[in-house]
């Protein structure tokens, strides 16, 4: 046992880098509030045009859904493209599609030409079929993806099986375009890259206040520090700060938990999933499945915060009924995070005010769109005729959000032990 309250991203990220918080009083052009994927690529982006730019980060680097990730890169949306256009319109949702769907394109562009170790394997995604319903899902995704021309694969239930080794699945949808990544490094990495690109980065620096001061925005941190720019971004997405509350309910949060095992001995390892796809299903609790590098399974489901005994329990009995072969698994990392999810489960960029403007709601889809969307409104910024995949737009607070977030908790509650029961 190694430590059950650890993420594995920490214990095993080959990033590293030493940050100071904010103690003085600095001036830029942009200030950027949270250190996860959009916020560094946003500052990534606007600091090699030349533009003065501090992220304030209120923990570490890559601490929120950054950092406790899946790590599965994937194309597009959490959401089917025919149900974006029902929202979007044909002409909007078009755009925003062509943009997500070269997602992991610039994810491992970055990876690449920043040398980011962070474990990148770019051997395509499966979404998994759970039962009749869950194969009638993923036929429409497919063919709604293939009339967009995405070169999605349709697996059947014997090809499925031997792609993820377990005959729970009837069948799988394979993303070529998709990958898995160490998430942690990940964001580790970008934060390096705007480093080098002159970017100050401030860890433990949380934004306490923001107010108008000479005619900028001045920002004052917990950690005695300030900070004077023109235009501020929050990338906060599922941790938002309290100075706009009514950004904190746009989105309903949800947890999601995960579990890493020991790592697997040579010959399991050529049975569950030999081509280490990432990997997750059609159930209404989701769950998740991947390899890391070093051999480790790692498992994941809705719900869980607090990571109780019952879902560990769950996790034993749901693995071991996808891989009877399956040796008793050491869960030797536990982590959960939160999950953002917006009102019509799309990203959302918002202008809360004149000059500061939000990221939020990427609805379990975060690295491939939070690094679109970070990139896109940098440009925004820098030309304010760049036009961005999604519409700018107010604050809409999601009806009822405490319920349905209690919803979705005690929902994966009683579902995690109606498993562990049967």
């Amino acid at each position: 046992m190694t430590d059950a309250n650890l993420s594995l991203w920490q214990a095993s990220a080959k990033e590293q880098i030493n940050l100071t918080s904010l103690s003085e009083s600095i001036q830029v052009d942009v200030a950027i509030i949270g250190a996860g994927y959009s916020g560094l690529s946003c500052a990534l982006t606007l600091a090699k045009q030349g533009v003065r730019v501090a992220v304030l980060e209120a923990n570490t680097v890559g601490y929120g859904g950054s950092g406790r990730n899946v790590g599965l890169v994937n194309a597009g949306l959490w959401m089917p493209p025919d149900e974006v256009e029902a929202v979007l319109g044909v002409e909007a949702s078009n755009t925003l599609y062509e943009a997500l769907a070269q997602a992991p394109d610039m994810v491992f562009s970055l990876i690449n030409d920043n040398q980011i170790e962070c474990e990148a394997t770019r051997n395509g995604t499966l979404h998994a079929g759970v039962g009749r319903i869950g194969m009638k899902q993923l036929e429409s995704r497919y063919l709604q993806l293939n009339q967009r021309q995405a070169p999605v694969v349709l697996l059947d239930e014997n090809e499925a099986r031997a792609r993820i080794g377990s005959n729970a699945f009837s069948g799988a949808l394979f993303d070529p375009r998709a990958g898995t990544i160490q998430p942690l490094s990940y964001a580790l990495g970008l934060a390096r890259a705007a480093i080098s690109q002159s970017v100050s980065i401030y860890q433990n620096s949380q934004v306490v206040s923001i107010d108008a001061h000479a005619q900028k925005w001045r920002l004052k941190s917990s950690s005695g520090g300030e900070v004077l720019a023109n235009k501020v971004v929050m990338a906060t997405n599922a941790y938002p700060e309290k100075l706009f509350p009514q950004l904190q309910q746009s989105f309903v949060p949800i947890q999601y938990s995960q579990f890493a095992s020991q790592a697997l001995p040579d010959e399991i390892l050529k049975r569950i999933l030999p081509n280490k796809e990432g990997v997750w299903d059609t159930c209404t609790v989701m769950s998740s499945l991947r390899l890391d590098q070093s051999g480790r399974l790692i498992f994941g489901g809705m719900g869980g915060a607090g990571l109780n005994t019952r879902l560990r329990d769950w996790a034993d009995k749901r693995v071991k009924q996808l891989f009877d072969y399956l040796p008793k698994l050491d869960w030797q990392y536990a982590w959960s995070g939160q999950i953002a999810f917006s009102h019509d489960h799309l990203p959302h960029c918002h202008l809360l005010d004149d000059g500061i403007y939000s990221l939020v709601g990427y609805s379990g889809r975060g690295i491939g769109p939070g690094t679109v969307m970070g990139k896109e409104l940098a440009l925004h910024l820098i030309n304010s005729n760049h036009k961005m995949p999604l519409a700018m737009t107010q604050v809409n607070k999601v009806s009822l959000r405490e319920m349905k977030r209690s919803f979705y908790e005690v929902g994966a509650h009683i579902y995690h032990y109606g498993q562990v029961l049967t």
